[in-house]
């Protein structure tokens, strides 16, 4: 994809924004991104936690001091900055200021607004079960040439799929 701006070079920087409910993307190359603000900071490429290490080496030192050690893996906060990660999961209520800092930092806030995953209603992964059973006993039915079990298996699972229960 082509930059839309220069109209040159390979498209890097997707930039997708919202405003007033509405959503538009931009495809842009480096040199472009980055005479506009918006570079990345980070290589696209880069695994995550190189990145969050090198976002922690933003923390000042002062918190460094301040946050200690965690008390279950022993993992210091200039452990974290060096590596960008952290050793166990008790570790994001030891460095609980420090962090909130550095997810403002990185995603703008500290509290998830974003979409949450819901998973499908049980009684559908039910009916997607029977249904796979139905087709089996089917291909058996026809396999034998029981062609009356077989109307009536075709029947079940049109009655499943169409969200009927059968």
């Amino acid at each position: 994809m082509v930059c839309e701006n220069c109209g040159k070079n390979e498209a890097a920087i997707h930039l997708t924004q919202i405003q007033n409910n509405e959503m538009s993307t931009r495809h842009l190359c480096e040199p472009c991104a980055e005479q506009m603000g918006l570079s990345s900071g980070a290589p696209a490429n880069a695994p995550l936690a190189d990145f969050i290490a090198q976002m922690g080496k933003a923390i000042a030192t002062e918190t460094v001091a301040a946050a200690g050690t965690c008390p279950s893996c022993g993992l210091n906060l200039a452990d974290f900055k060096k590596t960008g990660r952290l050793g166990c999961a008790r570790c994001y209520s030891v460095f609980d200021t420090s962090l909130r800092g550095l997810l403002r930092k990185l995603h703008g806030g500290t509290q998830h607004t974003g979409k949450v995953y819901l998973p499908p209603h049980p009684s559908e992964s039910d009916r997607t079960a029977r249904v796979v059973s139905l087709r089996r006993s089917l291909s058996r039915a026809v396999e034998n040439e029981d062609f009356e079990r077989a109307a009536g298996l075709r029947d079940q699972i049109r009655r499943l799929e169409a969200g009927q229960e059968a």
